[in-house]
Order: C-alpha cells, then sequence, then structure tokens
C-alpha cells in the first residue's frame, strides 16, 4: 500500500521564515532517489536547491512556481513505498529523518528544525497483504490534510492552484480539513476582488519579494539606524592602470583576471591596517572590533543586488583575491550564492563604475559600519608637475556610520585607500 511523506519548507537559514518557489525539477509520478534535487527555491538572500528526503514516487506538488511559502509549509508529497517496501530515506544521524517530525512534535529539516506542524497522517497498510504487482502512479492522489499554522493545507489540482494564483486568491483562506478546493470555489473567492484590467492601462504592479524584499527591507533598517556619512575622493589611478596592464604579462597572473576593483580591494585591506575601526560595527552598548574581514562585493543579479562575500579576504595574496572575486561575481550571477556566503560581512564595495556611472552615495550593509563606491575611471585632464596632461581619473566614494567611525578616521582610510591606488608601490611602506 502507499506510504505518503509530506515534506514541509525547511530553514535552509538562520532565521528564515519563507521563501518562494522558484523551480520544480520533479512532476507528479516522477521516481526520485535520496539526495535528487527536486526543487529550487528562492529565500531572502538566495536561492538554494533542496534535495529529497527519501525514495520514492512523487505524488503531489502543493506550491506552485512563484508561490511564496511559510517555513514548515508542506509543499511536496512522496510515496515512499509504491511497491509495498519501504524504501530508505535520509538520516541526520540522530535518528530523526529529514522532513519527518521528532518525538516533541518538530520537523528535522536541512539546517536544524522547522516549527511544529500536524502529523502528516498515514494511509493504513494492510498487515500480511502480499504486495502487489507494480502500478503506475495515478495523477494528483488526494493526501489528507495536515493542519499548519493559519490552517489547512490546500487540496487542489495543479490547474485550479495556477487559476488562483492568476486571479489573486489565497487557497488557504478557503481550506477547512478534507475539503478540496475546486475551480467553482475559486472563481466565486475572486468575483468580488478581480480587478477590471483596461486595454488602456499604462501601469503594471510586481509585487515584492525575495532578494528585492529583502534588500529593500535592509536598506531601511540601515538608512534610518547608522548615521551615515559621505566623502568622497577624485584620484588619478594611472599607475595602477600601467601595473594592471604589466601584471597581465607575468607568469603568475596570465591566467586570473584583474580588474581594477581587484586592486580596489587589495587597497581597502591592506588601508585597514591603519585605520581598523573601519572593520568595528555598533552593537548596542558595544562597539565591536573584528580581527577578520569578510569582504562584500555587492552584485547585480537578474533577481536583484545581492552582497556575496569573500571570507577572511585579508587573508590572501593579490591573486588569490583575484581569483576570488571572479569566483564570487560568476556564482552570483549565475543566482547560485548560497545564503552561508553572504553572511557576516564586515565591509563592502561597490563598483557602480562598470556601469559608467562616476560616483554615488551608497548605503551601509547592515552589520557593518562603511562601504565604498568605486567610480568608472575615465581619460580626463588632470594637472602633473604644473602641466595639464591626460590622465586615467577616477572617483572613490566613502559611506560609514558615524557612531563607529569619527571623521577623522574616515577621512584618513579614505585618503590611504586613494594613495595606495594613485601609487600602489606606496604599499611597501605599509
Amino acid at each position: 500500500m502507499p506510504d505518503y511523506k509530506h515534506f514541509p519548507l525547511p530553514d535552509v537559514g538562520e532565521g528564515l521564515v519563507e521563501a518562494e518557489i522558484l523551480t520544480w525539477h520533479v512532476q507528479v509520478g516522477s521516481k526520485v532517489k535520496v539526495n535528487d534535487i527536486f526543487v529550487e527555491i528562492e529565500t531572502s538572500k538566495a536561492a538554494v536547491e533542496l534535495p529529497a528526503p527519501y525514495e520514492g514516487v512523487v505524488t503531489e506538488l502543493l506550491a506552485e512556481p512563484g508561490q511564496t511559502v511559510a517555513v514548515g509549509t508542506p509543499i511536496i508529497v512522496f510515496d515512499v513505498d509504491p511497491d509495498g517496501v519501504e524504501k530508505p530515506s535520509s538520516d541526520n544521524g540522530g535518528g530523526t529523518k529529514i522532513g519527518e517530525e521528532s518525538a516533541d512534535g518538530r520537523i528535522q529539516s536541512l539546517v536544524g528544525y522547522g516549527p511544529k506542524t500536524g502529523a502528516a497522517k498515514r494511509r493504513a497498510r494492510k498487515g500480511s497483504t502480499p504486495a502487489p504487482a507494480p502500478v503506475v502512479v495515478a495523477p494528483a492522489p488526494e493526501p489528507e490534510p495536515v493542519a499548519v499554522a493559519g490552517g489547512y493545507v490546500p487540496l487542489a489540482k495543479p490547474p485550479v492552484r495556477k487559476l488562483a494564483k492568476e486571479l489573486g486568491v489565497d487557497l488557504r483562506a478557503l481550506a477547512t480539513e478534507g475539503q478540496v478546493i475546486t475551480r467553482d470555489d475559486v472563481q466565486r473567492a475572486a468575483e468580488p476582488v478581480t480587478p477590471v484590467v483596461t486595454s488602456g492601462e499604462r501601469e503594471r504592479r510586481v509585487q515584492v519579494r525575495g532578494v528585492r524584499k529583502a534588500t529593500a527591507k535592509a536598506m531601511v533598517e540601515s538608512a534610518f539606524t547608522a548615521p551615515h556619512v559621505t566623502e568622497f575622493m577624485t584620484i588619478d589611478v594611472t599607475p595602477m592602470m600601467e601595473l594592471r596592464a604589466k601584471l597581465k604579462n607575468h607568469p603568475q597572473f596570465r591566467d586570473v583576471k584583474l580588474t581594477p576593483l581587484t586592486f580596489a580591494a587589495k587597497a581597502v585591506l591592506l588601508a585597514m591596517r591603519r585605520t581598523p575601526d573601519i572593520n568595528a560595527v555598533w552593537d548596542g552598548e558595544e562597539i565591536v572590533y573584528k580581527s577578520y574581514v569578510h569582504l562584500g562585493i555587492a552584485a547585480a543579479t537578474p533577481r536583484g543586488l545581492v552582497v556575496p562575500k569573500v571570507h577572511d579576504a585579508d587573508q590572501m595574496s593579490l591573486r588569490e583575491l583575484a581569483q576570488a572575486l571572479e569566483a564570487l561575481t560568476a556564482k552570483a550571477r549565475d543566482g547560485k550564492t548560497t545564503p552561508a556566503e553572504m553572511a557576516n560581512g564586515t565591509f563592502t564595495i561597490t563598483n557602480i563604475g562598470v556601469f559608467g556611472v562616476d560616483t554615488g552615495t551608497p548605503i551601509i550593509n547592515p552589520g557593518e559600519s562603511a562601504i565604498l563606491a568605486l567610480g568608472t575611471i575615465r581619460d580626463m585632464p588632470w594637472v602633473v608637475d604644473g602641466q595639464v596632461v591626460p590622465r586615467k581619473i577616477c572617483q572613490l566614494s566613502l559611506s560609514f556610520d558615524h557612531r563607529v567611525i569619527d571623521g577623522q578616521q574616515g577621512s584618513e582610510f579614505l585618503a590611504d585607500v586613494g594613495a595606495l591606488l594613485a601609487d600602489p608601490s606606496i604599499a611597501i611602506t605599509y
């Protein structure tokens, strides 16, 4: 007899409360093995692929792509015993299986425990009845409802779920124990609230969620919590660009991508040695001084702005830093950055120069005290030894938390970064 397992959305990062279903990699009737990737979700920080906790057959998908689901809400149903012989499943080493309820009523997830949910009810198995011949799994068998926060898991077939999504109907508001929601139920619920769309409409509304929602929340909190100060500096980076061209032909750097961002990152790390307050953070009644640097690099991706970190960047050579930055930005563009890779930053660089922008006033990332914006590098007239000559010119802007960093410290740090980019040979004096 079938043995159904409901898999709840796990907490894949510390404090996760919800995630959006991006892509299902399985469908009803798909056979899966333990650790097969069955869905990709988007948290407030990154896209994450979830591995199957059981071997068996998918019998129902409980969420549609684009739907935001609360942690602990079942998202898929597996039949782990389609042939009458229970299959092995993933175990966390302590006896409780991933996605399965423990003795205290909590659900073991990929990282720790999710919130309690009602137990997934198991269909009764006939004790001694011999296993039947293999059968073809019928589409979308109806699982028994599972109590979750806010009511019961909505029971509805995929076309009905799709219609509800299009009409803006929350299936959870319609769900009652044992009820299968129909198309008529959804249409009736939508009648009073279905918007009228005219042919002359010139606006569109997009729900804020995922990375965009998290970024907005973090930026508002930072802007209205930390007293920002922004300072600007214009520098001649011709010597830095000449060094970059020279190193490209050096055997040690021929196979790595040396960008202006690489040199800016190295300059930041060197300058921090003279102004360690830049790497500190305000924490209530204390200032926390950190002896490590987790360097954040703001990256624009199709899903919005993310800030992956180069952990322990201060321990890296120029070559190692270049390799780390190249790998980090490529992974971010592909949407594969994990939540752990975006946590615990201590300082951020945003390279607005790649968009042809000269300067700006960047907002400090929460949990940090400063952020540097690197502007575009332009050929401009510059005075050298009393003569106006064409040079490579760049603007830097530094925003910092004035609770932690005084004006003198911020200015000295920015001046040191500028000096290192204007004349990389000065690094030998640090």
